[in-house]
Formats: structure tokens, sequence, C-alpha cells
């Protein structure tokens, strides 16, 4: 499924957006990095409150499909420019990180 694709149907805000169309296979839920980049798989969505510009490296490092930050954290300033910079997907959920989980895996995500 194309990241494009679970923006409107999860209501998830686009805070980075310059690969949408990529695609996306698995979750990973974690908020701790070396875990994320020891075990998240290759196009996983990641659902984490992690919202610094370490957080946007991990995405990079891992091959993340796009970063979905949770219960209304934000992104910082120097996370959005490295994320538009290195092509990676940042998106942003009110809902937790079960919440959305919960909705992926009824799309077998």
């Amino acid at each position: 499924m194309k990241v494009r694709d679970l923006i409107e149907e999860l209501e998830l805000e686009v805070i980075a957006g310059p690969d949408l169309d990529r695609e996306a296979d698995g979750v990973y839920c974690g908020d701790l990095l070396s875990n994320v980049m020891a075990n998240a798989k290759k196009d996983n969505l990641w659902l984490t409150v992690q919202g610094h510009q370490n957080a946007a490296a991990v995405a990079l490092l891992a091959d993340i499909s796009a970063v979905i930050i949770v219960e209304g954290f934000d992104f910082d300033e120097a996370a959005v420019k490295k994320a538009c910079q290195k092509g990676i997907n940042l998106l942003k959920s009110r809902e937790t990180a079960y919440e959305i989980a919960c909705k992926l895996c009824e799309r077998n995500l």
C-alpha cells in the first residue's frame, strides 16, 4: 500500500511528504532508536513519539517508508528540515500508536 493512500484513511497530517508514492509494508512501533535501527524492516511505517532530528536519521538508516508521530506530538524544525532534504515522509496523528497499529492491522499491513 502506498503512503499516500494511508493519509486520508487514517486522517494523518503530512508534515513532510517528499515521497508519498512510496510503498509501505509492515509496521514498527517503538521509541528506542537503537531498537528501531536493529529491528525495523525496509519500507515499514514507524509509529513513535520521537520527533527530533535523530529520529529522522534513524528512519533514513532503517529505510522506513514513513514516520508517524502519534499522540499529537510534534516534529522539531531540524527533523522536518532533514526529512525534506533526505526524502523522509513525516506524518502526524492525534491517536495512540496502539490505535493506529490496530487500523493498519485491519488493512493487512
